[in-house]
């Protein structure tokens, strides 16, 4: 394996299954989303529902973070990561049978409503395992020097199930209608099974099994608390994820401010992720470790503008581009921050740690799209964007004058260590 090489984890067939895995599951996890959120609002006509939405999944995911950090950290990671897709297949097949006239014509609009919110629930359930289980899983499957290209090409396979996903959501719904798109979603669930099993189980690195769960959560808890690059990384992009939530509000300016239709929809929620995988496949030839923690800044910076821009614009085409270049800003971020995770996490704690980021960046999203459903009912649309932008601006300023450490932060040195190793 060359040095600097932009494909090395590619060169790791077990590492390959597990993108198609994460291309699979992203791909039907973000379309069911695009999916549920088009069919919620079109039968309340109310943002606030859409908010419910996200909050319905962030409860339980944020609730069970660290005990289902405690578990991954626990087992083993290939057959606990078997048992989420299950459980997420068991959701998605749920929600077709919600969406099938022949099986809630009888029932009323708010019947149908609650169990789709109950459906979404258990699918916040399933994702506090999912998440960490994924990270850890990553980490067994490619040596550490090969790190971070690896997560390079791990955040690329979720950004281009991100891309793929919610545009499909959206030309599905125009051609085939919301119950036949919740069967898509279902065969992409059951193809993620089938190609997992192609990867063995692995060993369990937590030396400690068998541990008091009071102790280990605290354990866990402690070592991000302490780590100072870690926890300012988290704390930055959980607040701007969570006051840039402007996506969840996208069934709102598709019908109501650019008039656009399920196409332009697709178009409009697939743009973010479209930028983040140009960012992605670039950073394979270009890495981002040197002076990692600038332009971690800059980029979430930028993102804050770019939601701004996207939302003042009445113009179909500027708000694409807006929220392509959100995408880009986001991209670097998810990069760095994914890098600064896989280095500076023991082997012992990965699903533990992964639980606790799952609590400050992968939860802030559902927060995100409750926040804006909220402000949006309050303040209305435009501005409950504009606001998220400004608050996503000052984060920004804040956390690069509260963590110093962050600022000043250079990945070459932990890969220099790593490759010692």
């Amino acid at each position: 394996m060359k040095k600097n090489d932009p494909y090395a984890a590619l060169r790791f067939r077990e590492f390959n299954i597990f993108l198609l895995v994460r291309f699979a599951m992203v791909f039907a996890w973000s379309m069911q989303f695009v999916v549920i959120e088009w069919e919620v609002y079109s039968i309340t006509k109310n943002p606030l529902s859409l908010g419910i939405i996200g909050l319905m999944e962030v409860i339980p995911a944020v609730s069970m973070a660290l005990f289902a950090g405690h578990i991954v950290d626990q087992r083993e990671k290939r057959g606990l990561l078997f048992k989420c897709i299950f459980g997420f297949s068991v959701v998605s097949l749920g929600l077709f049978l919600l969406t099938w006239p022949k099986v809630v014509g009888d029932l009323s609009t708010n019947t149908v409503l609650y169990a789709v919110y109950f459906l979404v629930f258990l699918g916040g359930i399933v994702r506090a395992f999912l998440g960490p289980t994924i990270f850890s899983l990553f980490s067994l499957l490619v040596p550490k020097k090969v790190y971070p290209n690896a997560a390079t090409w791990s955040s690329s396979a979720w950004q281009m199930g991100s891309v793929v996903g919610p545009a499909a959501g959206g030309f599905f719904i125009h051609w085939i209608g919301v119950h036949w798109s919740m069967c898509f979603v279902f065969a992409f669930s059951l193809m993620a099974l089938l190609l997992l099993l192609q990867i063995p189980k692995k060993p369990i690195l937590n030396p400690n099994i068998g541990e008091p769960i009071m102790k280990s959560l605290k354990e866990g808890i402690k070592f991000v608390m302490n780590t100072r690059v870690i926890l300012g990384a988290l704390t930055l992009d959980m607040f701007a994820v969570l006051f840039g939530g402007a996506v969840a509000l996208l069934p709102i300016y598709a019908q109501d401010i650019l008039k656009v239709g399920p196409e332009g929809f697709g178009i409009l929620r697939a743009a973010p992720a479209v930028g983040a995988l140009v960012i992605m496949f670039t950073s394979a030839h270009f890495p981002l470790n040197k002076n990692a923690g600038l332009k971690l800044l800059a980029a979430i910076l930028g993102f804050g503008i770019c939601i701004i821009i996207f939302g003042v614009s009445t113009w179909f085409w500027v708000s694409v581009i807006a929220l392509f270049l959100s995408g880009a800003t986001d991209g670097i971020s998810m990069v760095i921050r994914s890098t600064i995770l896989q280095l500076r996490t023991p082997d012992a704690m990965r699903g533990r740690v992964a639980s606790v980021n799952s609590m400050f960046v992968g939860s802030s999203n559902e927060l995100g799209a409750f926040e804006s459903g909220l402000t949006a009912k309050l303040m209305g649309t435009v501005t409950a964007v504009v606001f998220g932008g400004g608050m996503t601006i000052l984060t920004v300023l804040g956390t690069g004058a509260y963590f110093p450490k962050l600022r000043n932060l250079d990945l070459r040195k932990d890969l220099e260590e790593h490759e010692r190793e």
